[in-house]
This record gives C-alpha cells, sequence and structure tokens, in this order.
C-alpha cells in the first residue's frame, strides 16, 4: 500500500498552510517535535521547513523558540503598498490578456461568494482564491511568483478586514466592478477599481487595529 505520509519536501508548504488557515497564529511557539507529529514525519525535513521559513522573516526567535512572526505597523503599511501596485498590475494585463473561460470563472466566482457573506473565514477563503485568479488570468508568470511571496507574508495577519461590519459585501461589490473592468478589456479601469479594493481593506484593516489597540 502507498504510504499516506506527506513527502519530506512537503513540511515546509504543510507548516506555512498551518499558519496561512489561522492554525498558527502570530507569537506561536512551534516545536519540532510536536510538528513532526501533526504531520506524521521524522524531524529533519521539519528542522529544515522551520531554518527556511526563518530565513524567509516568516517565523523569528524569542530566545532559543521558534514563533510565528508579526507585522508591525510599518512593514503592514509597505505590505500592502507592494500588494497593491502588483495587484493592480495583474488586474490590468488580466484585461488585456484573460480569456472568456477565465472571466467567467471570476464572475462566478464573485456569485458563489454571496453564500458565504455570514462566515469571514470562508470569505477570506475565497478572497483569495478570487485574487489568484485574477493574478492567473494575467498571463505573467513572474508577476505571479512574486504576489505569491506577497501572499505568503500576507499569512502573517492574524485576523481578515472581511470580519469587519459589512466588509464583505462591499468587498464582493468591488470584485464586481474588477471584474466588469477585465471583461470589458478596460485595463486601466481594471487596474484602478483593484487598487482601490486593495486600499478600502488596508483601511479597515488599520481601523480594525486601531480598534484592538484601544480596547488593551
Amino acid at each position: 500500500m502507498p504510504d499516506p505520509r506527506p513527502p519530506h519536501s512537503d513540511a515546509y508548504h504543510l507548516i506555512l498552510e498551518a499558519i496561512d488557515t489561522g492554525a498558527y497564529k502570530p507569537g506561536d511557539r512551534l516545536v519540532e517535535s510536536e510538528l513532526a507529529e501533526r504531520f506524521g514525519m521524522s524531524r529533519t525535513p521539519i528542522r529544515e521547513a522551520l531554518q527556511r521559513l526563518e530565513t524567509q522573516s516568516l517565523l523569528a526567535r524569542d530566545g532559543r523558540s521558534l514563533i510565528v512572526a508579526s507585522l508591525d505597523h510599518n512593514q503592514l503599511a509597505e505590505l500592502y503598498v507592494v500588494r497593491s501596485e502588483l495587484e493592480g498590475l495583474a488586474a490590468r494585463l488580466a484585461a488585456r490578456h484573460a480569456t472568456d473561460e477565465e472571466i467567467r470563472v471570476l464572475a462566478a466566482m464573485v456569485e458563489d461568494d454571496r453564500a458565504l457573506l455570514a462566515d469571514p473565514v470562508a470569505m477570506s477563503r475565497a478572497n483569495r482564491r478570487f485574487h489568484k485568479q485574477i493574478h492567473l488570468a494575467s498571463h505573467n508568470r513572474y508577476l505571479v511568483q512574486q504576489l505569491d511571496l506577497v501572499y505568503r507574508s500576507m499569512a502573517l495577519l492574524a485576523t481578515t478586514s472581511l470580519a469587519a461590519e459589512g466588509r464583505g459585501a462591499t468587498a464582493l461589490a468591488e470584485h464586481t466592478a474588477i471584474v466588469e473592468a477585465i471583461r470589458d478589456g478596460d485595463a486601466e479601469g481594471a487596474y484602478a477599481a483593484l487598487k482601490q479594493h486593495i486600499s478600502r481593506a488596508f483601511e479597515t484593516r488599520l481601523r480594525q487595529d486601531a480598534g484592538e489597540a484601544g480596547r488593551l
């Protein structure tokens, strides 16, 4: 029978996915032995994966321990600046190069996501799928690679802006505007619509962070 355990090379992606889905949040300690047991593999690939994640600044040192890193205000602002420009470029290129099939998939995603408005976590996953589809529709492999790096850092955000009251419905309206611009072949309109979408998400996140700080 085939071995059901994931191959050693998957340790990195398994830990990254656990961070991305919130199983491990910023500040949580990662222990080799616990991870090895969780994922059913030896400690060697786990150790190598942790070293790789630390090199990428997704993990940080807390004494002798490794913890999931967190983003301070300046890092968050820098990340959103880069995300806004790269995602805007992806939308612009998608308006020029997306196939009819890709556009129909984007439109269907927006409609399907309306059923998730009451579930911010599910909305967040759906949101990532929607944005990833735009990245792919740009038909630029180098841009997709850079956006993958950006979204890897986005995994360090402990909360989703879609949890803010009313943000889910507003985000879907913004998604609709982006898809319409792409469908119309309006490259500059798609660029502007997606940048505005990211700007509003960033503003929402700043309001969330300010509210959390006020309760401390």
